[in-house]
């Protein structure tokens, strides 16, 4: 016995917190909630596969960027600038 239902018990009131296995009507919720799961749209998902290629193509572009600042302040500026657009649409995908 716990702590708790010690304590419970001695002041004469015991709190239940298990949920009863064999009821019809959660059975039933359980199984709506379920079949709404499973026919989720599977579209809906993020495509990880392309976002990590995405991701890559950014951070070329973003140590581009870095590597022009002792060239050419405007081609850093421009590829940095660039790569925060291509951080946009990464996180659209």
């Amino acid at each position: 016995m716990s702590d708790r239902e010690i304590m419970n018990a001695k002041r004469g009131k015991e709190i239940f917190t298990t949920i009863p296995v064999n009821n019809p009507k959660l059975d039933k919720e359980v199984d709506k909630i379920v079949k709404q799961l499973a026919g989720a749209n599977i579209k809906e998902l993020p495509d990880a596969y392309l976002h990590q290629k995405i991701s890559f193509i950014k951070s070329g572009v973003r140590i581009l960027g870095y590597c022009f600042i002792p060239f050419s302040l405007g081609w850093a500026t421009a590829f940095l600038i660039l790569s925060e657009v291509i951080g946009i649409i990464e996180e659209l995908v």
